[in-house]
């Protein structure tokens, strides 16, 4: 009898000791993976030209989730977006399904050297720090999107030596309204990229992101919408152990 017991209380702190070492295991990877996870925007928005523009009125969507709501938007508000020459101004549009950018200009002119196969470029840039962690499995639904999304369709990724994880990649189509006056000649094109990016440290630093970005090539002068092609890589990098 006493062998039994002393065989079962064997076990029995065999397993205790298991136990907590899992439970401590358990609480110090929490800890490590809580205090280490930062997530970030990384944002931008390029204009260029080969010829002189003059008058120059572009709404241009700013990326936002599905209520609109989005830290770049707070940027803009704040007037916190580097690169915005001094003639121009900035300002928020509410269409109340998304956000747009109104940039106008009373005249662009390139520098010397200028030619169609190097553009004179600005770019407006921010990098902006999330309170919470940004889903990039899923964000049409639930992150900043440069919106409305419309016709999403599944394609081939751009980059065939794909970062690490599950990557899917799409093409949509979204809006951006240019009026301006130009050379008939002149090449125009508006491109506007975002990254969305968690990292966090749990036996090795350890990251995962999205990105998404629209571009749009105008020949001549324009004056109203046009469709920008757009296009999101989404589940790149670790599977965050949160989800």
């Amino acid at each position: 009898m006493d062998r039994i017991i002393k065989i079962a209380l064997s076990i029995f702190i065999i397993v205790l000791v298991t136990f907590i070492a899992l439970v401590g295991y358990s609480a110090y990877t929490g800890n490590a993976y809580r205090t280490s996870l930062a997530s970030s925007y990384s944002y931008t928005c390029t204009i260029a030209t080969d010829s002189p523009l003059s008058n120059v009125t572009l709404f241009i969507p700013v990326p936002g989730d599905m209520n609109d709501n989005s830290p770049i938007i707070a940027q803009f508000s704040a007037q916190e977006i580097t690169g915005v020459p001094g003639a121009w101004t900035a300002t928020l549009y509410d269409t109340g399904k998304s956000t747009l950018v109104k940039i106008t200009i009373p005249s662009l002119i390139p520098p010397a050297g200028t030619s169609h196969d190097h553009p004179y470029a600005v770019t407006l840039s921010t990098n902006i720090s999330s309170q919470k962690m940004i889903d990039t499995r899923n964000p049409v639904g639930n992150s900043p999107m440069f919106r409305p999304v419309t016709d999403l369709t599944q394609t081939d990724c751009r980059d065939t030596t794909s970062p690490s994880g599950h990557p899917q990649c799409y093409a949509y189509l979204t809006s951006v309204y240019a009026d301006y006056r130009s050379d008939p000649n002149a090449a125009v094109s508006i491109t506007s990229t975002l990254r969305g990016t968690n990292t966090w440290d749990l036996l090795g630093p350890q990251e995962n992101e999205y990105h998404t970005d629209i571009y749009l090539l105008m020949l001549g002068e324009n004056h109203g919408w046009a469709p920008a092609k757009g296009y999101l890589e989404k589940g790149i990098g670790s599977d965050d152990p949160a989800l």
